[in-house]
């Protein structure tokens, strides 16, 4: 477990100068510039400021467990928002797209995630961040993107993950699709738009553009549909449906068309998940299991003859672990040099030793001083490793550091909030 008090995360990372302006909320945009902002970029996050008894912010800061509770900040807002400058900005305000617009001209990458032709509405498309930043990178992610005639739709990361293809996909033969029970049409559209706007700058900069403020490169709009994200991991389905007309089914725990890869119960009640799919692999696993007569079987030789013969496989391997503990099935699974492992909860993550020896726990404390733990950043650099700087801050606690920099003092700081525009 890493101890933020004690351990010194790089404060620079690969991503040291890059500036960031986003304008997002909830899940995919802020997840997309937390990550740049791990890896050392300055990320201010434009949230609503609190009005007519709307609290404001990013209603992220509300969502699921709070501290304290009740009337807290969510517990999910100390990571989600970590190392990033938030400022209140009321962008109806003629004076808050003037601050929006003034952020836009400094900054490398604006990340937002509005549903497409709000922005323009508002005079902050991409047209108008062009004309003051022709090297900016916008990256724009929404459900369905930014052209089609579902564009104008309200998109979540449960609808993606639906309409991508992945939710029919889970589950069981016989039963309604599943979901698992986090946002993953969201974080896997974060993660391509992040990719996205490293592969942006890249062009820029070959095209004449830096980081530290001599600008001059092409910019450019990144279109992130959360389907196309889902959509990209469907490994060959695509394929098999256009040659074969193969619709891919749900399977429940079986890992259709490679055998054997399934989730076994143990004598003692656990779940474990045994990969023995390579066929060296398969040898040593079934050796292992006395079940030599399969291993030198011929017709198990590869994948497709095992595949004709998974509900046998199976069916030797569950009878075999439903006679031992977990921990003897895991024991014997390592000796043979078979990949297999328990399903882990997350409080099972939290005592793992592997996860231990490699920091994946960071040991941070919120503004009160209540320890909380957070997920190390990944992935990791031997030269330039990212850090958690500092936790999700206030609502509006940068706004007077942030509007010092583009120039504005003191005075016209107070009159901005008198006039509501931030």
């Amino acid at each position: 477990m890493v101890d933020a008090a004690t351990s010194t995360p790089a404060a620079q990372g690969p991503l040291k100068g890059l500036r960031v302006l986003e304008l997002g909320s909830l899940i995919a945009g802020p997840f997309a510039a937390r990550l740049l902002a791990e890896f050392g970029a300055d990320v201010v996050k434009v949230e609503p400021p609190a009005r007519d008894g709307d609290p404001g912010g990013d209603p992220l800061r509300t969502w699921r467990k709070l501290h304290p509770e009740p009337g807290g900040t969510s517990l999910w807002w100390a990571a989600q928002a970590r190392n990033k400058r938030c400022i209140t900005v009321n962008l109806k305000h003629p004076k808050g797209r003037d601050i929006v617009l003034r952020l836009a001209a400094q900054a490398d990458v604006v990340v937002e995630n509005m549903r497409p032709g709000v922005l323009e509405k508002l005079g902050l498309g991409w047209d108008d961040l062009r004309a003051v930043n022709p090297s900016l990178v916008m990256v724009r992610i929404s459900g369905f993107g930014q052209t089609g005639p579902l564009r104008g739709q309200p998109g979540f990361g449960a609808i993606a993950e639906a309409m991508g293809g992945m939710r029919y996909l889970i589950g069981d033969p016989d039963r309604p699709p599943m979901r698992a029970n986090l946002s993953i049409g969201d974080s896997l559209a974060a993660l391509h738009a992040t990719m996205g706007a490293l592969m942006a700058l890249r062009h820029r900069d070959a095209t004449g553009g830096r980081w530290d403020g001599k600008q001059g490169g092409e910019g450019q709009v990144v279109d992130v549909a959360l389907t196309e994200a889902v959509f990209n991991l469907l490994e060959s389905t695509l394929m098999e449906y256009d040659r074969y007309g193969i619709v891919r089914e749900r399977t429940g725990t079986r890992l259709p068309g490679i055998v054997p890869s399934n989730t076994y119960r143990s004598a003692d009640g656990e779940f474990v998940l045994v990969s023995g799919n390579g066929d060296a692999i398969f040898k040593r696993l079934m050796r292992a299991i006395g079940r030599d007569d399969m291993a030198d079987d011929p017709q198990l030789a590869d994948n497709p003859g095992r595949m004709r013969q998974a509900d046998a496989i199976d069916a030797a391997i569950q009878d075999w672990v439903a006679q031992r503990s977990a921990d003897t099935v895991l024991q014997i699974m390592r000796q043979a040099e078979v990949p297999a492992g328990r399903i882990y909860s997350i409080a099972d993550i939290v005592a793992d030793a592997q996860f231990q020896a490699r920091g994946m726990l960071e040991q941070h404390a919120l503004a009160d001083g209540t320890p909380i733990k957070l997920p190390a950043v990944v992935p990791r650099f031997s030269a330039t490793p990212g850090g958690t700087r500092w936790l999700g801050p206030e609502l509006g606690a940068h706004n007077r550091e942030v509007l010092h920099e583009l120039g504005l003092d003191a005075e016209q700081i107070a009159m901005l909030g008198k006039d509501g525009v931030i």
